[in-house]
């Protein structure tokens, strides 16, 4: 299993990005996938995830500022985040859980700045 994520970048505080996470096979395979993210001197927490059956899970310094979403069309999950802050400025992560064995992208990183 491999999972990419893309669409970190630079953004002023109360800006926009979406992330994208695509997935080498069927996400529909997964259990559950969702986002992580970990700030400089931080431990990494979990942003939002997402079930088979569209169950969310949020944050709660994320609620109402960000979006997890999924498209079985394309294998990608995707986490619209609005009004960011320069508080979410991190590496965000990808992750898989299919049963027992849980999967990880490479980070993509969010910075939030003016």
């Amino acid at each position: 299993v491999q999972l990419q994520a893309s669409g970190g970048g630079l953004v002023q505080p109360g800006g926009y990005l979406r992330l994208s996470c695509a997935a080498s096979g069927s996400i529909f395979s997964f259990n559950k996938m969702g986002w992580y993210r970990q700030a400089p001197g931080k431990q990494r927490e979990l942003v939002a995830t997402i079930t088979t059956g569209r169950t969310t899970n949020y944050a709660d310094s994320v609620k109402g500022r960000f979006t997890i979403s999924r498209d079985g069309t394309k294998n990608a999950v995707y986490l619209q985040m609005n009004s960011l802050k320069v508080e979410d400025t991190a590496v965000y992560s990808c992750n898989a859980v299919q049963w027992d064995s849980d999967y990880w992208g490479q980070g993509t990183l969010v910075t939030v700045s003016s």
